[in-house]
């Protein structure tokens, strides 16, 4: 029997840079193709923030359109959670500096570090908040400017991020619909797989550190490969379990956009046909903790969902973190 909700997702919304950068674009930065793009990760097109676009505004576009579908102002919001590892500065928060754009003076704000499972994260935090009385009204977002810290003299991996803002508004459950269940797990024995060294207390900013790249993401693709397919299997399972469903019962899988066939193996592993599986990897790459928030809110958009379904989000990300989420519409 499936749990009963305490929250549930109200309002969804994106927030998308106008700049793209295709697979024939990067044939002119490294030595690759959009055959072997293709067909290793499914991507074609990432979109790229302008210069001068920060997280924070394309956090803002979405977190304001989330409400504006929701029915809700800024200033109804008591929490905002911003999940991202590109941040608009070291400190204060990215969500402070949404706040402030949004206008929503009556919230707290705060960020979540998960890398790419940050969505799961927050919606995790919010679902415990509103069950717990300690809030009501809670945005959160999931976004990403990868491009700034993208290496692109590296083929092997400037081809896979994009970046965008996914939001979604989290209210008190009613009528059995709402969050069924959450997981969340992280390995920090295997963070040297996917990582960033610069920037850091580690490796503070010096002339050694840019000369020897440390402020780009570094990545162990056939090992971080392996983990995810394993971790995401483990995850869809889990929130099977834990939310009290059965696979058949699954309307839409909705999984992290990191490469096609990862998601295709995590489909397999409980059984889910590829027509309940919502893929847009070919449209945005991978945007990390954005990528779950922005094809909810464009499954919604499309009638591929509707009141009543149940949709289960997974992710794995840098850490290593992954999770997931059962949630009845």
């Amino acid at each position: 029997m499936s749990k009963t909700p305490k929250s549930m997702i109200v309002g969804t919304g994106t927030g998308i840079p106008e700049k793209v950068l295709t697979n024939k674009d990067f044939e002119k930065i490294v030595d690759t193709s959009d055959e072997w793009i293709t067909s290793r990760t499914g991507m074609k097109v990432r979109h790229i923030a302008e210069d001068g676009q920060l997280t924070s505004d394309i956090c803002a576009e979405a977190g304001q359109n989330a409400l504006n579908d929701a029915g809700l102002t800024a200033k109804d919001l008591d929490t905002i959670i911003v999940a991202t590892i590109t941040g608009d500065v070291g400190f204060p928060s990215t969500a402070c500096f949404v706040q402030e754009k949004l206008g929503a003076v009556n919230a707290a704000a705060m960020d979540i570090g998960a890398a790419c499972s940050g969505f799961i994260y927050a919606l995790d935090l919010a679902d415990s908040m509103i069950a717990a009385g300690k809030a009501e009204n809670v945005l959160i977002i999931g976004a990403e400017t990868l491009s700034r810290i993208t290496d692109y003299t590296d083929r092997a991996t400037c081809v896979l991020f994009g970046d965008g803002a996914g939001a979604a508004v989290m209210r008190p459950a009613v009528d059995n619909r709402g969050v069924l269940g959450t997981f969340i797990k992280s390995d920090g024995r295997l963070h040297h797989l996917l990582y960033m060294p610069g920037l850091g207390t580690k490796y503070p900013p010096s002339v050694d550190t840019i000369n020897q790249r440390y402020h780009y993401i570094k990545m162990a693709g056939r090992e971080v490969f392996k983990y995810a397919v394993t971790a995401m299997g483990e995850a869809a399972e889990k929130i099977i379990d834990i939310a009290g469903i059965e696979s058949k019962d699954i309307d839409l899988l909705i999984p992290h956009q990191a490469n096609l066939r990862i998601i295709d193996a995590t489909a397999r592993r409980i059984k889910i046909p590829s027509e309940r599986v919502y893929v847009n990897i070919e449209k945005y790459g991978n945007t990390s903790a954005a990528s779950i928030p922005i094809a909810f809110a464009e499954a919604r958009q499309e009638g591929r969902l509707k009141e009543g379904d149940l949709v289960v989000f997974v992710a794995f990300g840098a850490g290593f973190t992954w999770g997931s989420a059962a949630i009845r519409l």
